[in-house]
């Protein structure tokens, strides 16, 4: 299975914000999506960076509470140049790019433009689902022979 057939099961919307958004606009936005990461970009099909929890937590644990100050940008913590993905990647390579680099989650671009998202989640309930299916016909296999 490729990246594609889990946009095409789980929708190509992504979350984005602009690199000039207060990072507690970033915050409120993760809270009221319930997701882990926005996608940085001015004009939704360029990506700039990711934003992640993790960023969050990273800025907060080494300035505190100051990141949620005026003034305070998502340029200033996100990570620029993120590990991105084609929709033509398979789940394994999804898997090994995000267990190497220890992300979780790879915009999805293609022809340099943003059409999707995908994350730790979307990929181990894609792997779920697949062993499920090989269960399953191993099973009839076996009960056929019987």
């Amino acid at each position: 299975m490729k990246a594609r057939e889990i946009l095409a099961k789980k929708g190509h919307r992504v979350v984005t914000i602009r690199a000039d958004a207060s990072i507690e606009t970033a915050i409120h936005r993760l809270a009221l999506e319930r997701i882990g990461a926005l996608v940085v970009s001015e004009d939704g099909e360029r990506v700039e960076g990711i934003v992640s929890e993790r960023d969050i937590i990273r800025a907060l644990a080494e300035e505190g509470a100051s990141i949620l100050g005026p003034g305070r940008r998502v340029a200033e913590i996100m990570t620029t140049a993120p590990r991105t993905c084609s929709p033509e990647d398979s789940v394994k390579d999804l898997m090994d790019r995000m267990t190497r680099f220890r992300v979780r989650h790879l915009p999805v671009v293609e022809n340099g433009r943003l059409v999707g998202i995908v994350s730790i989640g979307d990929v181990v309930k894609n792997r779920l689902e697949e062993m499920e299916l090989e269960t399953n016909v191993l099973r009839d296999v076996v009960m056929a022979g019987h």
